[in-house]
């Protein structure tokens, strides 16, 4: 599993931190570790301490809040996405599909107004990748 961030992805200036590049396993090491550490412990996620994430171009924190905020850059190269717990249990709802079998969909991982989308998507290629891959007929 990888993590970019995607600068002004449209006209209205939003980006978005991009987790990519992983498969059913890690999808469900990912939800297993948002639940043990979010949901019971509840203590700050550093995707970066993760063994299976790889930090591209940027790191992710996420971190329980009153109210649902989001993410925003608050350090050079490091985001911090604010939610609630019962933003994190939708969240791991949205992750199980991806743990269950691969997939070339992808996933928004919250509803918030915010300029900072946060996209999971398994198949995804990093930003710096200079050839595609070829399509399987």
């Amino acid at each position: 599993m990888q993590i970019d961030f995607i600068h002004n992805i449209n006209n209205f200036d939003e980006s978005v931190v991009r987790l990519y590049n992983f498969d059913r396993f890690q999808s469900n090491e990912f939800k297993l570790a948002i639940e043990q550490t979010i949901l019971t412990e509840n203590e700050p996620l550093d995707l970066n301490t993760l063994p299976f994430v790889e930090v591209v171009m940027c790191n992710l924190v996420l971190r329980i809040a009153d109210e649902d905020i989001g993410i925003e850059e608050l350090e050079k190269a490091t985001f911090y996405c604010d939610l609630t717990l019962d933003a994190y249990r939708k969240m791991v709802k949205l992750i199980e599909p991806f743990c269950k079998k691969e997939s070339s969909a992808h996933q928004w991982l919250y509803d918030v107004d915010t300029h900072i989308d946060l996209l999971f998507v398994p198949s995804g290629t990093s930003q710096s990748d200079d050839e595609e891959e070829p399509e399987e007929e």
